[in-house]
């Protein structure tokens, strides 16, 4: 029986990128998430990673199911399933439903994550809610600045800086804020 692995996961990812057959990575994903023993990776996780696969070849009905799995097993996660899922759920038409996954995400300590606020900016920005998304990679840019995560820390700057322009606002405090904390780190 094989093992739940971020390797093997990583190799059918790969594969998939290098010839185009997401669904084949999914429909495999799928039934290891199901069929596998636990290894280094949870089942949540691996129901996650076949969800976007699935999102990658284009079904979003899969997705979902995917998601739901991964939310149900409640184990870890590298990245938030319910904004993949609420993505999924826009690509249905279902914007009701995926408005209703962002809301228990802003309530809950989604915001304090650097990176789902990345992920829920950048699906906002998709959906045309630029202030929602500047909102959440504030949200995102503060959590940053509350711990160490550098590389996140860039993304978000760039594109709040971005969504910034979009909307006509001037430069921010937190971009400030980030040079001299930058700065700081430096001389540390």
């Amino acid at each position: 029986m094989v093992a739940l692995s971020g390797e093997l996961f990583d190799a059918i990812e790969v594969n998939a990128a290098r010839t185009g057959n997401h669904k084949r990575a999914a429909v495999r994903m799928s039934r290891l998430a199901v069929q596998a023993t636990a290894g280094s990776m949870s089942r949540a996780e691996a129901h996650a990673r076949a969800g976007e696969q699935w999102l990658l070849a284009d079904d979003p009905t899969a997705a979902v199911e995917q998601f739901q799995k991964a939310i149900a097993d409640g184990g870890p996660t590298f990245d938030e399933p319910r904004v993949p899922l609420a993505r999924a759920m826009f690509a249905l038409d279902r914007s009701e439903d995926a408005e209703a996954l962002l809301r228990e995400l802003r309530e809950s300590d989604a915001r304090s994550k650097a990176r789902t606020c990345d992920l829920v900016a950048e699906l906002l920005t998709e959906q045309g809610d630029l202030e929602a998304a500047l909102d959440w990679a504030t949200a995102g840019v503060d959590a940053c600045l509350a711990g160490e995560d550098r590389d996140e820390l860039q993304l978000l700057l760039r594109l709040r800086y971005r969504l910034r322009v979009v909307l006509g606002h001037a430069r921010g405090r937190l971009r400030q804020a980030a040079g001299q904390q930058e700065g700081r780190s430096r001389r540390g």
